[in-house]
């Protein structure tokens, strides 16, 4: 532990202004005035972490609360016994952390080269109180979380194997290009960090369950995979066809600041 400490604050770093950050329409400063990003910038700071480097822990004291950059995370929890399940994903955009809580819920992993915009969680919870937009955006990220993780309780409880695998593949996608937002009928392509072990947790399925479906979808030609991770798709709607929730079409060409595909996740 405090390896892993010494670790993150070697690579914390201060600088790069609110005005420039490439997922600031989609953070939780989304709405914030120029007034709200200065003051933002005045106690931000950023953290790198490494592929599988843990990025907190259930427990840990929670010192602060903010915005993934880059990459992509997993939330997980422990059982007593040893059992852990995936509970959610983390990509660029999503916030970490619940300026109110003290101590940490879930553990959370980097699954990739991770930057992490970070605010000190008494600095942050100040602010929140003083700036309408910034609690306003907060609010809006709440909702859409708590309508993604009712739509992730149909997925699992009524899709079939094909059904989660694709809306699985489709939110990735999604998200991914939440810079420059899918349209209709477009390729897509993303590297998919899960393995197919963590799929299968995340999805309450087989691991032989997940590789057939994704051999089949891709000797139907709805996506194509590269090496080990590298998973493309000539037409968006056609792995849309594959969920069994026309809904999703909703997220089609919105920036991922109009949706909650990123929270499709959990809460933290």
């Amino acid at each position: 532990m405090i390896s892993i400490l010494m670790d993150q604050i070697s690579s914390t770093r201060f600088g790069a202004d609110c005005q420039d950050c490439q997922i600031r329409h989609q953070a939780i400063c989304a709405n914030s005035n120029a007034d709200e990003l200065a003051k933002l910038n005045s106690f931000k700071s950023y953290t790198d972490y490494q592929p599988d480097e843990m990025i907190t822990y259930s427990g840990d004291p929670l010192d602060y609360v903010g915005t993934l950059v880059t990459g992509m995370a997993e939330i997980s929890l422990a059982l007593e016994d040893g059992r852990r399940q995936i509970l959610g994903l983390l990509m660029p955009g999503d916030f970490i952390g619940r300026p109110d809580r003290l101590y940490c819920k879930y553990d959370i992993k980097a699954l990739d080269n991770i930057q992490f915009c970070r605010f000190d969680r008494k600095d942050f919870k100040s602010l929140l109180t003083r700036s309408p937009s910034l609690s306003q955006r907060l609010y809006e990220m709440t909702m859409d979380e708590l309508d993604a993780t009712r739509d992730w309780m149909l997925l699992l409880g009524r899709k079939t194997a094909r059904e989660k695998l694709a809306s699985l593949l489709f939110l990735i996608a999604i998200k991914q290009q939440g810079l420059s937002p899918l349209s209709q009928h477009q390729n897509f392509q993303f590297d998919l960090l899960l393995t197919r072990e963590m799929i299968a947790d995340y999805l309450g399925l087989r691991v032989e369950t997940v590789s057939r479906q994704i051999t089949v979808l891709k000797s139907e030609g709805i996506i194509n995979v590269t090496g080990q991770r590298h998973i493309s798709g000539p037409d968006i709607n056609g792995l849309l066809a594959e969920t069994g929730d026309p809904q999703m079409a909703e997220m089609l060409g919105q920036n991922s600041q109009n949706h909650g595909c990123g929270q499709w996740l959990t809460s933290q």
